[in-house]
């Protein structure tokens, strides 16, 4: 059993050391970008409509 453990562990340390394709500095930075440029697009159309929300239920429903 711990044999296959030991197997399992040494195969997925030689497919991350030889076989995976790492990005480069500047791939990774631009993509850095685009996720958090998309994220903060995203939460100011989420924080739009949660006010026009607000709104139109405090018009509907006054205090």
């Amino acid at each position: 059993m711990f044999t296959k453990i030991g197997n399992y562990c040494k195969a997925c340390y030689d497919e991350l050391a030889h076989n995976t394709t790492w990005p480069t500095s500047t791939e990774l930075m631009h993509n850095a970008v685009v996720v958090l440029s998309a994220s903060l697009i995203i939460a100011l159309v989420v924080w739009v409509m949660d006010t026009v929300f607000k709104s139109v239920m405090s018009f509907v429903y006054p205090s």
